[in-house]
């Protein structure tokens, strides 16, 4: 990984964590519930810089969110790590598969589903230890975490073909995408 990528995934993670404490700042009509923001980034280091960058960001930005918010290790850093590493894998295995088939909506909308599930699969597992709970809440968490991911990849959209006509030379510089 080059030096300038290196940089571009310090400024990335700034941005993703910026945007997550902006998203702490929304009122929600349900405390542990969050529209994911930082994953505009997320899916723009993806596209722009591949899978290790979008990973490094993910990591980054939960490590660090974590930290700040004195969750660190606790029940919200598992479920935000695991749904984390599940939408990026995911997605990275869908990119891999089919290279060019999902774009940052599809990519956004494949991650959003995966972070959801995963986190469902957790809290089953770690927390709760009945499937009851679980599969009350899945129709809507995996609901709104649709129109979020449909939201997220529109605006991640947006700023990579915002970012590529503003004359940076942005290149994707990683080995495998």
């Amino acid at each position: 990984m080059q030096q300038q990528d290196k940089y571009r995934i310090a400024l990335l993670s700034a941005y993703a964590l910026a945007l997550h404490g902006f998203e702490s700042l929304i009122p929600m009509p349900i405390p542990w519930l969050r529209i994911g923001l930082a994953n505009i980034i997320t899916i723009t280091a993806f596209i722009l810089l591949g899978f290790r960058a979008a990973l490094m960001v993910t990591l980054v930005r939960v490590v660090i969110a974590s930290i700040f918010t004195g969750s660190f290790l606790g029940p919200g850093f598992m479920l935000s790590m695991g749904g984390g590493l599940a939408s990026i894998l995911a997605m990275g295995a869908v990119f891999y598969v089919a290279p060019g088939l999902f774009g940052p909506v599809g990519l956004s909308l494949i991650g959003a589903l995966f972070h959801n599930l995963s986190q469902l699969f957790l809290a089953y597992l770690l927390f709760i230890r009945k499937i009851e709970p679980v599969l009350f809440i899945a129709p809507v968490l995996i609901m709104i975490g649709t129109i979020a991911g449909l939201v997220n990849g529109l605006a991640a959209d947006l700023l990579i073909k915002g970012l590529k006509n503003g004359g940076d030379k942005i290149q994707n510089t990683a080995e495998w995408k």
